[in-house]
């Protein structure tokens, strides 16, 4: 009885829809994060009759023929990308992105990484890194003896310090685009790893080239919006039930045939 396997694939389509959801709660104080969205096509059919299938002599065909579906399968989890809200911290390492744009990190493997997470502290030599410690590329690294840091909309750093009223310039973050932010593979960590999906980072100054700018002591907030992915968990709960109902219906069925005499 194909129902059984029908609403088994259906079951399954829940779930990780389910999944999907969970995890975008689970991460609605992460920093800038952005929802994903579980993705689902139907399978193949079974042609038990095809249509414009000559039916009679006389050239009548069917209109529309016999298309057995067979079930669902996952297409895609895809990121719902938008800005999330900016929330003031004061902190003078805390950068959020506003528009377009990643900042470049560098993982212990030499390769790199990209991640909108502003959160970056100061390592014990004074290089600027993320909260796991992994260097900003360009790499920055402020005076012990500076007594304030400032980083305007262009990325420009300057530090301040007490025999000088003159800033000093101690370099400039960059950030790095996508032609399709969407192909870029999660990594864990708020970080993301380049795919040919995405297409090659361009990288550039902040508030060129179609990229954001920073702004200093504000961190970017997750994007999730809790009523809808409550409004969606109620639905795939549903959904599961529907389909374990067509379940327990094929296996009444099944059993009214075995017991036919």
């Amino acid at each position: 009885m194909r129902a059984l396997k029908i609403a088994a694939t259906g079951m399954l389509a829940q779930q990780m829809r389910v999944e999907t959801i969970s995890n975008n709660l689970a991460n609605m104080s992460t920093t800038g994060y952005n929802p994903r969205r579980a993705e689902f096509a139907d399978l193949h059919y079974q042609q038990m009759a095809r249509a414009g299938t000559i039916n009679a002599a006389d050239g009548t065909v069917l209109p529309t023929g016999v298309q057995l579906g067979l079930g669902v399968r996952p297409s895609a989890v895809s990121v719902q990308l938008g800005q999330g809200a900016l929330a003031q911290t004061g902190g003078d390492l805390d950068l959020a992105i506003e528009g377009n744009g990643y900042l470049e990190v560098t993982l212990p493997s030499g390769q790199t990484a990209y991640s909108r997470d502003g959160a970056l502290k100061r390592s014990g030599d004074g290089l600027i890194v993320t909260s796991d410690g992994l260097p900003v590329s360009p790499e920055i690294t402020v005076p012990a003896d500076a007594r304030a840091i400032s980083v305007n909309a262009d990325g420009e750093v300057y530090a301040y310090f007490n025999d000088s009223a003159e800033a000093q310039l101690l370099g400039q973050f960059l950030l790095s685009g996508f032609s399709n932010p969407k192909g870029l593979e999660a990594l864990g960590s708020n970080l993301f790893a380049e795919t040919e999906a995405s297409g090659a980072p361009q990288l550039g100054n902040p508030g060129a080239d179609g990229l954001g700018t920073l702004r200093q002591g504000y961190l970017e907030q997750s994007s999730v919006d809790a009523v809808r992915e409550i409004t969606e968990l109620i639905e795939a709960q549903r959904g599961y039930e529907l389909n374990s109902k067509v379940i327990t219906a094929a296996d009444q069925m099944l059993a009214a045939t075995t017991q036919v005499r």
